[in-house]
């Protein structure tokens, strides 16, 4: 990895400082492709039928699944984060998670955030819907003033809660648009195999189908909404009285097992999550 990226990855993770692992250019190649990917390793995973990553994390579920070599999908993840944080640099953004009673409306909201950016002399305001977590659980991103606009304006909009996210930029929406290039040429250089399991995407919560398919939705995924909930629909689809299968959440945290509590319950009581730290402590102990 050191190789690839051309700095001492091992050391930033260990040593800090937490500002620099906390910049979009370092967190994901480090904790969304390596961290992920360490996970793997310690869990018996032969008979894994699926596997879905979470927006930089679908790379590790493509390296898992062999579509991808570790080796170029952490240079593609490099080129990634590279450009993203460049975009996000570019102008003040950032993402806002909400969770919002029955009524809410979320794009309503975003069009008056955007109407109110435009009072306020902003060209072409960007506020959208990111990411899709799960029933009533959004993340909106766009310019700063939008997302202030819709926590000082919360109530009305029907939010219970709305929180700024440690993020720099507004991932997942067209504000990330001078990155798409960068990371599409990489791509072209970059052989990809057909999955040997299934992979979720998350332009669309479907299976990707061939090499083509892959190439064209990590592209399209940089500036699409992540449609994580409607994925966790699609992986859990069976007949009534099927049995779920066992579900492993590896890396750092176990956010996405919480949001597949809230999604599907009983596909949750068959969840484990595998993080390396804790299986290097176990291991001391």
């Amino acid at each position: 990895a050191e190789k690839v990226l051309g700095y001492d990855l091992l050391s930033l993770c260990l040593e800090g400082p937490r500002g620099e692992l906390d910049r979009t250019r370092h967190c994901q190649p480090a904790v969304r492709l390596m961290f992920g990917l360490g996970c793997v390793s310690v869990q018996v995973v032969e008979s894994c039928v699926a596997a879905a990553g979470y927006s930089v994390g679908e790379f590790a579920a493509l390296v898992f699944a062999g579509a991808l070599d570790f080796a170029e999908a952490l240079y593609a993840v490099k080129v990634r984060a590279e450009a993203m944080q460049k975009a996000s640099e570019a102008v003040p953004s950032g993402m806002l998670s909400v969770i919002g009673r029955r009524e809410a409306n979320y794009k309503f909201a975003c069009l008056e955030a955007r109407k109110h950016c435009e009072s306020l002399g902003i060209e072409n305001p960007v506020c959208e819907i990111s990411n899709y977590l799960f029933p009533n659980s959004r993340v909106i991103a766009g310019h700063l003033q939008a997302l202030e606009f819709l926590q000082e304006n919360a109530r009305k909009y029907y939010f219970t809660r709305a929180k700024m996210l440690p993020v720099s930029g507004a991932f997942h929406t067209r504000l990330m648009e001078p990155a798409v290039e960068p990371l599409a040429e990489v791509l072209k250089s970059i052989e990809i195999q057909k999955p040997l399991l299934c992979v979720y995407s998350n332009v669309d919560g479907k299976k990707y189908m061939h090499s083509k398919h892959i190439q064209k939705l990590l592209v399209k995924q940089v500036v699409s909404p992540v449609m994580w909930e409607q994925t966790m629909h699609s992986v859990y689809e069976r007949k009534q009285g099927t049995e779920f299968p066992y579900t492993y959440e590896v890396g750092p945290g176990n956010q996405l097992g919480a949001i597949l509590k809230k999604c599907n319950l009983k596909a949750w009581k068959q969840y484990k999550h595998v993080d390396a730290l804790e299986d290097e402590e176990a291991a001391e102990t």
